[in-house]
């Protein structure tokens, strides 16, 4: 067998069962009220306003019997709904929890960033972290003392460095943490939704490294993503995940395609209570629902699309703005809507209603994704709100004189007719 055949990851029948509901209450009496609760059948005087409740005997298939072989220096794309299981599989690979059945063998270390901060002390400092994970992973102080300073150099943290990472934004945990993740000695490389936190620049920078580190050092790299560019960027082989089982393996194209199409569900109503969000989003002000005000999340160029969200406030906040990010079905970046006005929301539960016009948009099929901002101290957009989640929509052509519109050849975005100005009225 050559080298670029040798086996680094091979699954069989892997399998990871959750049981569903709290196991505990956290105390002894709130243990005891809960259960004499339950055998009164009352309300648990411990479970949260709303919360569903389930029997003791409920569970959930997170992974269903997965088969799966990982070749040494491939550059593995797994990708699928929310809750399809993609995550599981990499906290499974990465030993943070165990699976219910199957096997996993393993050739070789592997160095894992499953979301921001994933192995960090918050008392110690980037330099000690660095230190610290060197070690988890059975390298020596002289092994890390030899990469250190690439590490840092490639964190943009050199002037944190010496500062306990409690103090750090979320985006310099994903900087210091993914430099040490690629630069510490591993066969195998994990990454979970890496990218969603950082600037563009630091996104494009970490893609290269990961290529680099594949077909430059034969690393093996796992990388889960909702943003299908990068995907494409990155992957030379793509799997796809639905509610637990592997659907697809191989083309990262056609992986993609069934995807999108297993993702475009085309409903009116969207419920973003358990949607996943960036790190510390969410938490003063939470996106609860969107709804379109129409039967179908169908809509002719020129019509007015309207929409209502629900929102839960925690604290009073000045001078928000929505925006809503539009993406092509593949996710291409198409442009954004922002909210004219600024709003002023004390605590508790609102409702607003909202619309925007797509004139621009040629027939097709398209994504929102929801962003809820303020503007920072230094005139810059600041995310509180951000889910993670597509909401689907489609653009309808009502105009038969017209050609189909192409969107490879055409582009995402009709700009507007040409006007003969020398023609007389």
């Amino acid at each position: 067998m050559s080298e670029n055949q040798q086996v680094m990851i091979q699954i069989k029948g892997l399998k990871k069962r959750y049981r569903l509901g709290t196991i505990g209450g956290g105390t002894l009496s709130a243990d005891l009220q809960s259960w004499w609760a339950r055998v009164r059948h009352k309300e648990d005087p411990n479970s949260k306003i709303g919360a569903k409740t389930y029997g003791k005997n409920e569970s959930f298939m997170a992974l269903d019997g997965i088969d799966l072989t990982v070749h040494k220096g491939e550059r593995l794309g797994i990708i699928g709904h929310n809750g399809a299981g993609k995550s599981t599989l990499l906290k499974l690979l990465s030993r943070v929890t165990g699976p219910t059945d199957g096997e996993i063998c393993l050739n070789g270390r592997i160095s894992s960033m499953l979301e921001v901060g994933t192995g960090f002390n918050p008392e110690l400092t980037g330099r000690e972290n660095i230190y610290l994970n060197g070690a988890i992973l059975g390298m020596t102080k002289s092994e890390v003392d030899q990469k250190i300073d690439q590490i840092i150099e490639f964190s943009e943290c050199s002037k944190f460095i010496d500062t306990p990472v409690k103090r750090y934004s979320s985006g310099m945990y994903v900087k210091l943490a993914f430099a040490v993740a690629a630069h510490l000695d591993s066969e195998i490389l994990v990454m979970d939704e890496v990218l969603a936190v950082g600037d563009m620049k630091f996104q494009q920078k970490c893609l290269g490294k990961m290529s680099d580190v594949s077909k430059g050092e034969g690393r093996t790299v796992l990388y889960v993503s909702h943003n299908m560019n990068t995907i494409r960027q990155l992957c030379n082989r793509c799997i796809v995940l639905d509610h637990g089982k592997l659907i697809f393996d191989g083309d990262v194209e056609e992986a993609i395609n069934i995807y999108m199409s297993n993702s475009m569900n085309k409903e009116t109503f969207v419920d973003l209570h358990e949607t996943k969000r960036p790190e510390g989003m969410g938490k003063k002000f939470k996106i609860k629902t969107f709804e379109f005000m129409s039967q179908e999340p169908l809509f002719r160029h020129n019509e007015e699309i309207n929409f209502s969200i629900n929102f839960d406030v925690k604290e009073y906040l000045k001078e928000l703005r929505l925006r809503l990010d539009v993406f092509y079905k593949d996710e291409t970046p198409i442009g954004i809507f922002e909210s004219q006005s600024y709003y002023n929301v004390v605590p508790g539960e609102h409702n607003m209603a909202f619309s925007f016009n797509p004139t621009m948009l040629p027939r097709g099929k398209y994504l929102l994704v929801l962003d809820v901002y303020e503007i920072n101290e230094m005139g810059k957009h600041a995310s509180i709100e951000h889910p993670f989640y597509n909401i689907f929509f489609e653009i309808l052509d009502d105009e038969p004189k017209k050609i189909m519109w192409e969107h490879r050849y055409m582009g995402h975005v009709r700009l507007g007719e040409i006007y003969n100005r020398d023609s007389k009225k």
